[in-house]
């Protein structure tokens, strides 16, 4: 693999923009972005010192790796297999997609960009929109380990763990259990919070005593203070997770896994998003449970 000089970032949401900038504080680095909005390149060019262009085409044209963060799967397969997308017009050795995807689009792009002799790894994150922004994400890569692991020094710009899962589709494979346990962690946190607000529990002194014990959680710390304020105008938005959750359910029918619990979690979450909740954070899901 020729030395990465030159790399192009593709969408640039609440994590894709913070993660190009921390590349683009390397000066070793020339970094061009794109998205589907120019005012937000625009805007991502204010911050950051970086090329923007008005086309996949045009961005990618110099790329010696590309880098994809984009929403869901339809997004990723306009911005891959368009007549101006990438597999038309790429000259770079190695793609990487951030995107939470299905399974088996990671194993369908894997298989189109092999025909090309171009390296591609399914790596979608972890940590939010704040491990975005603090360079403290997880990433979960499924594709060849010795180009993970070359590539690991670009990644490492904005993650803080980075693991090699398996074949192409297993970093997605793993994200779906993240996703899974996350669905899980929150239902059991709604639940609890809505106890304690029933027995009229002080949920700040609940908190205190309970966080450093075997309930603890990243969602507990992070999430149930502003839960029982019923503040949910940041972090994750529920339409995201439905995406994600929807694939989770997706391949638990074709690997025959019982995910009950879990589709009873989207279910709620469904039902929120029909709503017109779709936007607020994760967390709303105490919103569904208390039937408010």
């Amino acid at each position: 693999m020729k030395k990465i000089t030159n790399i192009t970032f593709i969408g640039l949401g609440v994590m894709g923009f913070p993660m190009a900038g921390h590349l683009s504080k390397n000066h070793n680095f020339s970094v061009t972005v794109w998205n589907r909005t120019i005012a937000r390149t625009e805007e991502w060019a204010d911050k950051y010192d970086g090329s923007i262009a008005s086309s996949i085409k045009n961005a990618i044209a110099k790329a010696d790796m590309i880098l994809i963060c984009a929403g869901k799967d339809e997004d990723v397969e306009e911005i891959i297999y368009a007549e101006n997308g990438i597999l038309q017009n790429i000259n770079s050795s190695i793609v990487i997609d951030h995107t939470t995807t299905s399974h088996k689009l990671a194993q369908k792009l894997a298989a189109s960009f092999k025909e090309k002799d171009i390296e591609f790894i399914d790596a979608p994150v972890s940590g939010g929109e704040i491990g975005a922004i603090n360079a403290q994400l997880s990433i979960m890569a499924g594709g060849n380990k010795k180009t993970i692991q070359a590539v690991n020094p670009v990644l490492k710009h904005y993650a803080k763990n980075i693991t090699h899962m398996g074949s192409h589709g297993y970093g997605q494979l793993a994200k779906m259990v993240n996703q899974i346990c996350i669905a899980g962690v929150l239902q059991g946190l709604s639940d609890g919070i809505l106890f304690a607000e029933n027995e009229n529990i002080d949920i700040e002194k609940l908190l205190s005593a309970i966080s450093g014990g075997a309930a603890q959680s990243w969602q507990m710390e992070n999430r149930a203070l502003t839960m029982s304020k019923r503040e949910f105008d940041f972090g994750f938005a529920i339409k995201w997770m439905v995406k994600d959750l929807g694939y989770c359910l997706d391949r638990a029918e074709d690997n025959k896994t019982d995910l009950s619990f879990t589709k009873s979690v989207y279910d709620k979450y469904q039902k929120l998003m029909k709503n017109g909740d779709g936007n607020l954070d994760t967390s709303a899901l105490i919103l569904q449970n208390k039937g408010e």
